[in-house]
């Protein structure tokens, strides 16, 4: 008993923490049952053999409170009286919290697991928009044997948001095999992406022109490719497939020739599908023929309507307008511009008075130029055109017509036909190209005249008052070069042309030394910003034929095609190659080409930083 008093004691003193005032006698006698308990405790434990504890612990000296402290997880397990074990409920809230923790860890790995699971699963079901790595490719399609048609196009045909590259040409025949006629021509589309060969589909005879629209407005239809031949062809290919849709039966065409590409008009059958007009010349110049075209079958809408045309010159359009009102004339003519209104094709090729809800609308700014005898042909210009455009009118919903005479520039107002402008010229054949260089959003326009043998005179011309804003002098001997232009975001146009190698010339000099062979031909590009230099692109050995500028909405790039013929030698023909050049690429690899010493002079650093921040964006010249 006195073993466990003392026990007992120990503990009461150990525990406790109320144990009244310090006593002499009392913590002697503490002590002596201290020594007695761990006496007690070591006998109980085994014992100490050979002055080492059963551990191999050698005992240090003076080691009396570390032995008691040793055996405190023992004295903890040893019930005594008055004084009640730990309660059953600690344990309890012991063993529920760590069910609770397993829990949550158990939820947050399955958590993360299932997370990575639809991560992997969306990285390969949703593929990634395709990037436009290939910023240049160039691709050789072999000889070509044919006229100067040159048709190019673009359009996205395999759905992954880059325009592919749509041409046509004339193939060689030698070394075909006896019996086996190849076709005259072939409609070749190309990859926009790195100039793969996507579909190929024969042609009866060389094309004149390739369109690619959607001739279901405001659905998701596959894009149909419209390819107009040199003599009687006119067919509808899905641009997906390559196969063809249709084909007008040549038949319908009686005696002439298509002599211009086919046009898109409003649907006059009412089927959904918009139809199509074709222009056909006889043998003889007055006999000109419209045939309306249905553009889900190929087949005629009615009759072909005749007109007798007298004049001199090229033949012009035809060309759809649609004015503000919502009336639909036809444009063409020989050297002259005349309108006929649709509705009167329309009521003429179906002879009947009763005409769709499109054609029930007239303009009447247009109407009172009928002529006195109130003909069906309405005079808008007839002094030497060579050649028509429309282009978008600022703040309207309707177009002007720029007309490029032999005395010069013309821009007639759409709404009533009156002249806003005009810049008497000499020498200018080639097509003006709009876009924006002046801060007042309307369209101005890149021209390019004949000045004396291997020169050329590049001038932009302000579209709203015509004036001239922009010129200088660039050896060419290219004959027609193609220009083109692309809209940036922040309303501005940058403009391509052709020419030799240039530098930087003297003050008084106009003109620019080539610094190249005549044989090689560079890209140069001009930005409002930087009227006084210009970047050299690219360049190329061949004649570049054709041009197209497209536009990569992703990753707000445009991109630069075109189709060139190399030199051709004695009895073979020329090599065609199409290009393709991604312009931002191109711009920050570009050469400065200094045209005239500014102050202060442009950094080269700068320039780079605004070149960097260009971006690209898709937005018609015209309605």
């Amino acid at each position: 008993m006195s073993c466990r008093h003392d026990l007992v004691t120990f503990s009461t003193r150990k525990k406790s923490p109320d144990l009244g005032e310090y006593d002499p006698l009392t913590q002697a006698d503490s002590d002596e049952s201290e020594d007695d308990l761990v006496l007690n405790l070591q006998q109980k434990n085994g014992g100490v053999k050979n002055g080492k504890s059963p551990l191999g612990e050698v005992p240090e000296p003076d080691s009396d409170a570390e032995a008691v402290g040793a055996a405190k997880p023992h004295l903890s397990e040893v019930a005594t009286e008055g004084y009640p074990s730990e309660p059953l409920g600690g344990l309890e809230q012991k063993a529920t919290s760590s069910i609770v923790s397993y829990v949550r860890t158990s939820v947050f790995l399955l958590t993360l697991v299932i997370s990575m699971i639809l991560v992997l699963v969306c990285a390969f079901l949703i593929p990634c928009p395709p990037r436009d790595l290939h910023s240049t490719w160039s691709r050789h399609l072999g000889p070509q044997r044919g006229g100067d048609l040159s048709p190019l196009e673009l359009a996205d045909v395999n759905g992954d948001g880059l325009r592919d590259v749509l041409l046509s040409f004339v193939t060689s025949r030698n070394g075909s095999a006896v019996g086996v006629s190849r076709p005259a021509a072939i409609l070749v589309c190309l990859s926009g992406m790195n100039g793969s060969t996507l579909w190929l589909s024969p042609l009866p005879e060389e094309a004149r022109d390739i369109t690619c629209l959607d001739l279901i407005p405001g659905s998701v239809a596959e894009t149909i490719c419209l390819v107009t031949g040199t003599h009687k062809m006119f067919s509808a290919f899905n641009a997906t497939s390559g196969k063809a849709i249709w084909t007008l039966n040549p038949n319908y065409l009686s005696n002439g020739t298509l002599a211009a590409p086919g046009v898109v008009l409003p649907d006059l059958d009412e089927d959904g599908v918009r139809d199509l007009v074709v222009l056909a010349i006889g043998e003889s110049q007055p006999d000109l023929c419209f045939l309306l075209v249905s553009g889900r079958t190929g087949s005629p809408v009615g009759r072909p309507v005749k007109y007798n045309i007298v004049g001199v010159g090229n033949l012009i359009g035809p060309q759809v307008y649609v004015t503000t009102n919502g009336a639909v004339y036809i444009l063409f003519g020989f050297g002259n511009i005349q309108a006929v209104a649709l509705r009167d094709i329309f009521v003429q090729a179906q002879n009947r008075d009763s005409l769709p809800p499109s054609l029930q609308i007239e303009e009447p700014e247009w109407e009172k130029r009928r002529s006195i005898n109130l003909s069906e042909l309405i005079d808008i210009y007839s002094d030497g055109v060579e050649l028509l455009q429309m282009v978008k009118a600022p703040d309207s919903n309707c177009s002007n017509l720029l007309i490029t005479a032999r005395q010069g520039l013309v821009l007639l107002r759409g709404q009533n036909l009156t002249p806003s402008w005009t810049l008497s010229l000499q020498g200018l054949h080639s097509q003006p190209t709009p876009g924006y260089f002046t801060d007042d959003q309307t369209l101005d326009f890149l021209l390019q005249i004949q000045d004396g043998v291997g020169m050329k005179k590049m001038m932009v011309v302000d579209g709203d008052s015509g004036s001239v804003t922009w010129t200088y002098n660039a050896p060419c001997h290219m004959k027609e070069t193609p220009t083109t232009s692309a809209v940036t975001s922040d309303q501005k146009s940058v403009f391509l042309f052709w020419a030799e190698g240039m530098s930087a010339v003297s003050p008084s000099s106009d003109a620019i030394p080539g610094t190249g062979p005549p044989s090689l031909h560079h890209l140069y590009l001009l930005h409002p910003a930087f009227p006084s230099l210009l970047l050299d692109l690219a360049n190329a050995t061949g004649t570049v034929t054709a041009s197209e500028v497209g536009i990569n909405d992703l990753w707000k790039d445009a991109f630069y095609v075109t189709r060139t013929t190399g030199p051709s030698s004695e009895g073979h023909p020329a090599p065609l190659v199409v290009s393709k050049l991604s312009l931002r690429w191109a711009l920050m690899e570009g050469q400065v080409v200094q045209l005239e010493d500014t102050t202060p002079k442009i950094g080269r650093g700068e320039l780079r930083r605004f070149l960097s921040r260009i971006k690209f964006v898709d937005l018609p010249y015209q309605m």
